[in-house]
């Protein structure tokens, strides 16, 4: 039967360039289905498009109107095709309606090779089974978030305290990630993973559902097999508006991929 994260984001051509999708219900959250799944399905459509190069490397997306479980056409052109890395453009439309549009950069990153320098500080996580399991959310908040029974996260307990009405008000969220069914990680997966975790704003003592705007993300390196550990922190809140960084590392203690995201604040409850 395959791993779900891979039926529910499986793509069909249709045409030239032009691909189907069916997007799953279980990837809802507040209310729309979650931008980071949204960038999985349309990095296979772009993956389709540029055989030998099947890694997104960077990607830039504007959220234009929520989607909705159901059927979804993604278009596809390619804006140059290099030696080593492609970029190509992407929509992905319900109903005549444009939701997504999006720029990446496509290569293989199997192929990648030089030294790995960061001054990024890897996370400090308690170990997993000393971690919060978002299973042990109530039933209400799962019935919201159904995108919460798509993976395994357990959270940092340091930062979870917004969970029993007591944020550390630091604007940073952190925990262990698997997909379901124990699927490895892989560059497509990390677009998902970049947007996974609750808001930061949840951390700020601002529950509730946060549209993303525009979200980009850098691919560094293909993950290694195994939990990842990831982290959103945010520093200004303005206008309505702030930003989401995130940074993913994999079991081997090696940055995988970066995300920074500008996004709209939760409304009051």
């Amino acid at each position: 039967m395959g791993h779900e994260f891979d039926r529910d984001t499986e793509v069909s051509a249709v045409g030239e360039n032009e691909y189907a999708a069916d997007l799953g219900p279980g990837w809802v959250v507040g209310g729309g289905v979650n931008g980071g799944y949204l960038l999985a399905v349309i990095g296979n459509a772009l993956r389709e498009t540029l055989p030998g190069k099947p890694d997104p490397i960077a990607v830039t997306a504007y959220y234009l109107a929520a989607s909705k479980p159901g059927p979804a056409t993604i278009r596809t052109r390619v804006v140059r095709d290099g030696r080593r890395t492609s970029t190509v453009a992407a929509d992905l439309s319900q109903g005549g309606t444009d939701c997504i549009t999006v720029l990446a950069t496509f290569g293989d990153l199997s192929t990648f090779t030089g030294d790995v320098r960061t001054t990024a500080l890897e996370p400090e996580l308690p170990p997993v089974e000393e971690c919060i399991p978002t299973s042990m959310a109530p039933e209400e908040i799962r019935r919201i978030a159904p995108l919460m029974s798509r993976f395994d996260l357990r959270l940092d307990p340091a930062y979870a305290g917004w969970a029993v009405g007591e944020p550390s008000g630091n604007g940073v969220i952190q925990g262990w990630f698997r997909l379901n069914d124990e699927r490895d990680p892989d560059p497509i997966s990390l677009l998902l993973t970049v947007d996974a975790l609750p808001p930061v704003t949840f951390d700020l003592g601002m529950p509730g559902w946060a549209p993303t705007l525009e979200l980009s993300a850098h691919v560094r390196a293909i993950p290694a097999k195994g939990w990842l550990k990831v982290r959103h922190e945010t520093r200004n809140l303005a206008g309505g508006m702030f930003e989401e960084d995130c940074v993913v590392w994999d079991s081997t203690g090696r940055l995988v991929a970066q995300a920074r995201q500008l996004a709209l604040a939760p409304r009051p409850q």
